[in-house]
């Protein structure tokens, strides 16, 4: 009788630790997955708030210096806009400067052939004289 006895218990014990185990609710291994991607998500976006403040702080500590540094940078952008303009403004003025002299020696040239070709006609004439 004890056997039989043994059995039933060893039975009834196995189903019902079948039908708890049935019972949970078993993840798979894309929900784990997921919910730990989830879990670190929230904690690097905590991550990236407490950055963000940080980056604040320190932009309002320095505030001042920031002003002072776009304050040059601005002046540095005038100066080099000024330095061009006076380059560009050099440059036509050598330019003229050369084409004055150009333009003169171009007259004296025209001047001098004329000169000359009077000179071959005389020459010319006198020849057939």
């Amino acid at each position: 009788m004890k056997r039989p006895v043994q059995k039933a218990f060893v039975l009834a014990v196995g189903v019902a630790l079948m039908f708890a185990a049935g019972c949970g609710e078993a993840q798979t291994p894309s929900e784990k997955k997921s919910r730990l991607i989830a879990a670190e998500n929230i904690e690097l976006k905590k991550q990236l708030a407490q950055r963000a403040r940080e980056i604040e702080g320190l932009k309002s500590q320095h505030a001042g210096e920031i002003k002072r540094q776009e304050k040059k940078l601005a002046d540095c952008q005038k100066q080099t806009e000024d330095c061009k303009k006076k380059l560009q403004q050099n440059i036509q003025e050598k330019v003229n400067d050369v084409l004055a002299v150009v333009m003169e020696e171009i007259t004296k040239l025209r001047a001098e052939n004329k000169t000359l070709k009077a000179q071959i006609e005389q020459l010319k004439a006198k020849v057939k004289d």
